[in-house]
């Protein structure tokens, strides 16, 4: 198995665990567990393979990808009322699914021998889509969206430290590493300590 469709598994499986966490705070049904938990799971990887035209998309030529993800449905609509945090975990499971996901789409990428720019879009996409779509498709303010918080800056961050790599090793295991390792490190930064970009404060006109 490729170090891609290693990462692609990981990351359907944990960002498929966030959407079924959202799910069950909007107490849906388990068909509508399905949904959510398979829309975030495969849809910033969706992006990416339609952007680089990867054909076919990841989860069609696998099926095995969506099975996974309503599996995960399946054990949190039954196991969701034992956390005691629902939100909590969902924050930092997100923040494992970016950290896996972002190096994925930064992969398909140099797979592709795409040049630095379209890796590291690639690397964000993969990242931030999937988690954007659960958020608005369930009435939740985006994640991604959170004033100040580091997450697409994260994201942005490790798919461009993987670019910067690439100039100095063609070991893909400390690229991705890397690109993993920093992406998680600032979103965790962002939950647990606060870390924070400035964010624009509106001023009145000089006259």
């Amino acid at each position: 198995m490729t170090a891609l469709a290693l990462l692609d598994y990981a990351s359907v499986l944990v960002f498929a665990l966030t959407g079924a966490l959202v799910a069950s705070r909007q107490q849906l049904d388990i068909v509508g567990f399905a949904f959510v938990a398979s829309l975030t799971a495969v849809g910033g990887g969706t992006l990416r393979d339609v952007f680089l035209d990867r054909n076919p998309v990841f989860w069609i030529g696998n099926p095995d990808y969506i099975l996974i993800a309503c599996a995960a449905a399946l054990l949190i609509f039954f196991t969701a009322h034992l956390a005691e945090s629902r939100y909590r975990w969902l924050t930092w499971l997100d923040s494992f699914a970016l950290a896996v996901a972002v190096p994925a789409g930064v992969a398909a990428a140099l797979q592709m021998l795409q040049p630095g720019p379209i890796v590291v879009i690639m690397g964000v996409v993969t990242g931030c889509f999937g988690g954007l779509m659960r958020d608005v498709v369930c009435n939740e303010v985006p994640l991604v969206l959170k004033q100040g918080e580091l997450y697409v800056t994260a994201a942005f961050a490790g798919s461009l430290a993987a670019v910067a790599l690439t100039a100095l090793t063609n070991d893909m295991t400390l690229i991705l590493g890397t690109c993993a390792a920093l992406t998680w490190v600032l979103r965790a930064g962002s939950i647990a300590f606060g870390w924070r970009l400035p964010v624009y404060r509106a001023r009145p006109p000089k006259s």
